[in-house]
């Protein structure tokens, strides 16, 4: 979901050439959910293998990596870890909406409503552990880094950014900018298109940058009030925010209020929330990190993607080593030693 401010933040387009021979931090949950949501046959369903076992995600996974890695960039894919308290019970109602949307899905598919099931197929979408590990695995044979976040895996990859191992957060959501994220990359697809919320369609979009020191000085904010501001609205931790009060409105009552404890006592919000607005500011400002992660680039692993890619999940062979080929080539032609050296730590 993310916090609902995009609309305040100053954004740049850039090309993705600009970030060749960056690392990029990626919030992978984010992403193999887009890839879940996007990924998917005529009739909405999901891709399988032989087995039955959703790829969807490896084959938007793959794709977007060499991709990025053919244009020179180093993405560092970062896990979610355990969620904290406040989040679970966010979580809970994002499964009960998807409860919701499976329940329509039959009425659609009884129906032979064929729009109906796609658009209930892409909101009935989970994410699992075996998800998550295939995708592991997949990102350890690219020879890339796929970091266990101790807690959130935006709040991780925030960290790596902040302490300067890595260019930016990629994520489509802006809470990496309250947990101390410098720059924000949006829109990091191949495609150049991004699903509209709630519909079947598509919107044009191009890849932008979120620097965190332009969003404060353009807003007349420190990061506390960009903390406090963004909980007035709604975050991960308080969906749906102070009713009422939207993000220009935030923002004046953020600047009008000089401490946290007079914003949200003007605000009420003890009136629409049973927990402390201390715990969700707390949640952001000392996040759950682990600051001794490895960020370790190496050559791919050819052998070990066929068979992860191809023998067990049924991708074309001829596919998988055409664009491993290219990706080889491509780093042979900028007059490299190997790919140990053109995908190097930094």
């Amino acid at each position: 979901m993310g916090v609902q401010i995009t609309e305040l933040l100053p954004k740049r387009e850039i090309k993705l050439e600009e970030l060749a021979g960056r690392i990029v931090a990626v919030d992978a949950s984010n992403h193999l959910y887009q890839f879940l949501t996007t990924i998917r046959g005529p009739d909405g369903s999901l891709f399988t293998d032989s087995k039955g076992n959703v790829t969807s995600h490896l084959i938007g996974l793959f794709s977007r990596t060499t991709h990025l890695m053919k244009l020179g960039i180093k993405p560092a894919y970062v896990f979610d870890g355990e969620m904290p308290q406040l989040k679970r019970l966010e979580i809970k109602r994002r499964m009960d909406a998807k409860e919701v949307a499976i329940q329509k899905l039959v009425e659609a598919r009884k129906e032979g409503k064929v729009e109906d099931v796609k658009k209930y197929s892409a909101l009935s979408t989970k994410l699992t552990r075996d998800m998550v590990a295939d995708a592991k695995e997949v990102v350890a044979a690219l020879g890339l880094p796929a970091i266990q976040a101790p807690g959130e895996g935006e709040a991780q990859a925030a960290r790596i950014v902040a302490n300067g191992d890595a260019f930016a957060v990629a994520s489509q959501d802006a809470d990496s900018l309250l947990f101390g994220a410098t720059n924000v990359i949006r829109n990091l697809s191949i495609e150049g298109r991004r699903r509209q919320a709630g519909t079947l369609g598509y919107n044009h979009v191009e890849p932008e940058m979120i620097a965190l020191k332009e969003v404060l000085s353009s807003m007349g904010v420190n990061q506390q009030q960009l903390i406090c501001l963004a909980m007035l609205v709604g975050t991960d931790y308080n969906s749906k925010g102070i009713k009422g009060i939207g993000p220009k409105n935030a923002l004046k009552l953020v600047k009008l209020h000089k401490t946290p404890e007079e914003l949200f006592r003007a605000a009420k919000w003890d009136e629409f929330f049973s927990f402390a607005w201390q715990e969700v500011l707390e949640l952001f400002e000392k996040p759950r990190v682990d600051n001794e992660y490895k960020l370790t680039f190496s050559s791919f692993d050819k052998g070990k993607l066929t068979q992860l890619l191809c023998e067990k999940h049924n991708f074309s062979t001829q596919r998988v080593e055409k664009t491993l080929d290219e990706l080889e080539k491509t780093a042979a032609s900028k007059q490299q030693k190997g790919l140990g050296d053109f995908f190097g730590t930094r």
